[in-house]
């Protein structure tokens, strides 16, 4: 009689340890497959929106998307084969997600910040820009923050929340860029020849654009004389050679056409004994 009834038991475990273990080789094989078909798909996506070529940013962004999707319908699948209800773990899983986005608030603000600038694409990988106080060529726009790299060699990281809530110049969007300098002139020194002289000779700097033309003119008027307004024109990618060029041009140009340096001058009255002076 206790044969047979530890028989009975043998049986019944091995049964169900068949059983469980047929599960267990199923869930892998579903999971193993399962990971195969997403990885599939989002290569079919990527393909699909490369073609159309699409922002890399915005590959990264629609590819996280697509594979957390899918990656929680397999678990919750294989979680519904082994009989679980799905339904309390959907309940649970809702739980955990608002419990994480009153936790992670601010991350979750970035990261729909980094969205909106997927969407509205107010700059792009590679363009020069200046966003939330600092100056460089955008590097990455990741998912909670931007990259951008600084002129000066600095790697920087803004997150993308403060990014988005800021001004964003982008100087890249545009096909020329204003490039602007002063060149103050002595009292002595005719402006109008040397507007003349300066508008012919940046024009000819390497890379000034023809159109639009070079700007100068009479900004105001200081102690020492005439200021001028220096404004030639360029692309993005030659502002500082421009830049620099440009000052020096003025430099050498007022110099070889013998203007006199400007220098602060004052005339001061001094009156006594009945005498009136001049004193320069």
């Amino acid at each position: 009689m206790e044969i047979s009834t530890l028989e009975k038991y043998q049986d019944i475990i091995v049964q169900y340890t068949v059983e469980f273990g047929v599960k267990i080789l199923a869930a892998i094989a579903f999971w193993v497959i399962g990971r195969m078909l997403i990885n599939f798909v989002i290569s079919l996506v990527r393909s699909a929106l490369e073609r159309q070529k699409v922002d890399p940013t915005a590959l990264r962004y629609v590819g996280s998307i697509i594979t957390v999707t899918l990656n929680v319908l397999l678990v919750i699948g294989i979680l519904g084969y082994f009989g679980i209800q799905t339904t309390t773990f959907a309940a649970l899983l809702a739980g955990a997600g608002v419990a994480i986005g009153m936790a992670w608030s601010g991350l979750l603000a970035h990261f729909a910040a980094g969205a909106f600038l997927i969407v509205l694409r107010p700059f792009k990988v590679g363009d020069f820009v200046h966003v939330a106080g600092v100056t460089g060529t955008v590097k990455e726009i990741g998912l909670f923050a931007t990259t951008l790299d600084t002129p000066d060699g600095v790697f920087t990281t803004i997150s993308n929340n403060k990014l988005f809530s800021d001004n964003i110049q982008n100087f890249s969007t545009n096909p020329f860029r204003r490039v602007d300098l002063k060149a103050q002139l002595a009292g002595s020194t005719d402006p109008l020849a040397a507007i003349a002289l300066l508008k012919t000779k940046i024009a000819a700097i390497p890379n000034v654009m023809a159109t639009p033309a070079v700007d100068v003119d009479i900004l105001e008027f200081n102690l020492v004389g005439p200021v001028l307004a220096v404004r030639p024109y360029c692309h993005n990618d030659h502002y500082w050679q421009v830049y620099f060029d440009t000052n020096r041009m003025i430099r050498e140009s007022f110099g070889a056409a013998g203007y006199a340096a400007p220098t602060p001058a004052q005339i001061v009255m001094v009156q006594g004994n009945g005498l009136a002076q001049n004193v320069s």
